[in-house]
């Protein structure tokens, strides 16, 4: 199989635009909730209710692509976006907070889906080339990373009701990207992923090399997801404009997906594990200069160290899953991989907005610590296992 760069481009193109989505519903939502919510320890519960949202699509979105294939599932979900954005500009027009909840679930389902942009690329790349090409597509959220806070900006005073117009504009970049899609050309489902059923879940997820995948790419992200969901309110506790707070997640977004230029390059060069464990090393580094100050350099650099950190555990545990099944599994596995990422967001964008109103920034930042300590231990527990298989043998 030779590695289709058409399609690797395009699927990059499909990230940006997801990211523009994400990053500009990030850029916002715990700062609507804020102004919605009565409780405003629930602040972030629209953050929650997005990742819940994914969640619960993962697993059927991820089978029912493996029946009908890649293209469809990705176009269906555009579509769903664009009427997710719409009923979230609703919600704010009459100030409800449980509708909004609602909105930003349905928008979820994008997300469940556009994550599988990563999967999709491995899917047109050579055995040889999937690292590198599962990285170029994760690079493509660099666009995303500055349009999404900068159209949010721009559109927050469109109308009389603050950021009704950002979900307005959010929606007309899924149709964009409803367009790209159309344009992507993945292998359809072959025989062998549809005839045969494979091992059992639980016996896939029994497999060491599965379990570091998910605690890298689940772990990683829930860490990530809750230090980012954070961001914005804490910078306006602490007195920074919302034009600071676009900027730090921009630059946040940008360090997550920039590194996917090289992050496929220097897993073939150094392995899987030690970029894994390199993304822990970052994702702590970020936490320190998060305790060291609360000025916007501080969060400037604490959410791009935070944001390379991610791209190091995602990427890698993403390489490592592929390692994990065969073509009639596929589906299965990595709708399970992605469903535990997601669950690890939902309880993390929960615990998110209660910790920062009631314990701080600095204990969320402190709490961190060892939760990557679990990461790593995990890393090196499948190096040492690897290295005694040969002497086993």
């Amino acid at each position: 199989m030779q590695t289709s760069r058409r399609d690797i481009f395009l699927l990059a193109c499909c990230q940006a635009l997801l990211l523009v989505n994400s990053s500009g519903l990030i850029s916002m939502n715990g700062l609507v909730g804020y102004e919605l919510a009565e409780t405003k320890s629930l602040a972030t519960f629209g953050a929650t209710t997005y990742v819940l949202g994914s969640a619960l699509a993962t697993m059927p979105m991820s089978l029912w692509m493996g029946r009908v294939g890649r293209r469809t599932g990705f176009m269906a979900a555009a579509l769903v976006n664009v009427a997710g954005c719409c009923v979230a500009a609703y919600a704010l027009s009459i100030r409800s907070f449980t509708l909004f909840c609602m909105a930003t679930a349905i928008i979820g389902v994008y997300n469940a889906v556009g994550l599988q942009y990563r999967f999709a690329a491995a899917e047109v790349a050579a055995p040889a080339d999937r690292a590198k090409a599962i990285s170029l597509v994760l690079a493509g959220g660099v666009v995303g990373g500055f349009v999404g806070p900068q159209s949010a900006r721009i559109a927050r005073d469109l109308f009389p009701t603050p950021f009704l117009g950002s979900f307005l504009l959010l929606a007309l970049f899924a149709f964009v990207a409803l367009a790209v899609q159309a344009q992507v050309h993945v292998p359809k489902p072959a025989l062998a992923e549809t005839s045969t059923r494979g091992r059992p879940l639980s016996e896939i997820a029994r497999q060491p090399t599965f379990i570091v995948a998910a605690l890298a790419g689940a772990l990683g992200y829930g860490l990530m997801n809750l230090l980012m969901t954070a961001t914005p309110i804490a910078m306006n506790f602490c007195g920074h404009p919302f034009s600071a707070t676009a900027m730090v997640i921009e630059w946040h977004v940008v360090a997550m997906f920039a590194p996917g230029f090289l992050t496929g390059s220097l897993i073939r060069r150094f392995g899987t594990l030690r970029i894994i464990l390199a993304g822990v090393a970052l994702t702590a580094i970020a936490a320190f200069v998060a305790l060291d100050g609360n000025s916007v350099a501080h969060f400037v650099a604490a959410l791009m160290f935070l944001g390379v950190g991610w791209n190091f555990m995602y990427t890698g545990g993403t390489t490592l899953l592929t390692e994990t099944y065969t073509p009639s599994e596929k589906a299965r596995t990595q709708g399970l991989n992605d469903f535990l990422v997601f669950a690890t967001m939902g309880l993390s964008s929960f615990a998110s907005g209660a910790l920062l109103t009631t314990t701080g920034w600095e204990t969320m930042n402190r709490a961190a610590l060892p939760v990557l300590a679990v990461v790593a231990f995990g890393v090196l527990w499948l190096m040492w296992m690897r290295r005694q298989a040969p002497a086993a043998a």
